[in-house]
């Protein structure tokens, strides 16, 4: 069982990594737009557009830091399965 030590340097590890995430997810939205306007202003607009691929590299990357900051808690699923069986055996 966590002491309230270790759950509060894994609530703050979380919030660390959900700041992060947001700091990451506007910058991501800045400098593509950035570069979406670029493409705008300088291309002939024939074929795929160029920022599509930045786009999605990056957001590859987006999307498992949101895994990681939002879904991603091993202790804490560890700890609810271990709260889960000791309430089963308290049953049976």
């Amino acid at each position: 069982m966590e002491t309230n030590e270790q759950r509060d340097q894994r609530l703050w590890r979380i919030a660390k990594a959900r700041a992060g995430f947001r700091t990451h997810l506007m910058t991501y939205l800045i400098i593509n737009g950035f570069l979406w306007v670029i493409w705008l202003i300088t291309d002939d607009h024939n074929g795929l557009p160029w920022p599509v691929w930045p786009m999605v590299g990056w957001g590859l990357g987006l999307a498992f830091a949101y895994y990681n900051a939002f879904h991603k808690d091993t202790l804490g699923d560890a700890t609810s399965e271990y709260e889960k069986l000791q309430q089963k055996q308290q049953k049976g």
